[in-house]
């Protein structure tokens, strides 16, 4: 039963596109055309981009926690490389025949073989270098690293980066579906980042934030930012 709850909780839509994109440090209109598709013109002919992600509710309802990861990874491969969707939306369709599933993205599997072959696959379609690939791979294991995984291999916590760029080494905030209805809060203490926040608006330091959590600065820093910079 409990492993059944949480499985609806991973899959019930729960995140705003507004606010996933903040989460996932990207643009919202790329978020929403990856989501739920774009109309595009060429010459006098409007054409359809499809989604990359298949939402677990309405276009209405926004994300779920697994389509948020879904993101997370995505946004590895477009965040340094000028790679075509097209292409990426044929790799994916190669990882959902390779690996019998429809979301490989959010698999364990895909953070071992699936990711070389995932990034074979790319190369192939676009022709990237050898030191593409690298990079490519490195990146993308970079954001797989930030998922925690329960035992079945399905993911039950992100840790997004806080700040632009992958160059972070610590991972201060947590995405846990069970914890603060999903919305981000302070690893290992289960304290929402938006009540940090309220409290260092209302004019307490962040050295005394950081004495009452047993953390340094620097992590009541970056938990702060994850709600003033969606504020602003």
């Amino acid at each position: 039963m409990e492993n059944e709850q949480l499985d609806r909780l991973r899959r019930t839509p729960a995140y705003p596109f507004f606010e996933a994109a903040h989460y996932l440090n990207m643009p919202v209109s790329t978020l929403r055309s990856w989501c739920i598709g774009q109309d595009y013109r060429v010459g006098g002919e409007i054409r359809r981009f499809r989604p990359l992600i298949e939402l677990d509710g309405g276009r209405s309802e926004g994300l779920s926690f697994l389509n948020l990861v879904e993101a997370h990874v995505l946004a590895a491969i477009r965040r340094k490389h000028d790679i075509p969707l097209p292409k990426v939306r044929e790799a994916l369709a190669f990882m959902q025949k390779r690996m019998n599933t429809p979301r490989p993205l959010v698999e364990r599997s895909f953070q071992t073989d699936g990711v070389s072959l995932f990034v074979e696959e790319l190369s192939f379609l676009i022709n990237v270098t050898h030191e593409g690939q690298i990079e490519m791979k490195e990146l993308l294991l970079a954001h797989l690293h930030r998922i925690e995984r329960d035992s079945a291999g399905l993911p039950i916590r992100l840790f997004p980066f806080t700040r632009t760029g992958t160059q972070e080494r610590q991972a201060p905030v947590q995405i846990d579906p069970t914890i603060a209805f999903g919305r981000p809060s302070l690893r290992g203490r289960a304290v929402p980042t938006a009540v940090l926040a309220d409290r260092f608006k209302a004019g307490e330091p962040m050295s005394e934030l950081a004495s009452d959590f047993d953390v340094t600065v620097e992590v009541i820093e970056d938990a702060i930012r994850c709600e003033l910079d969606r504020a602003a």
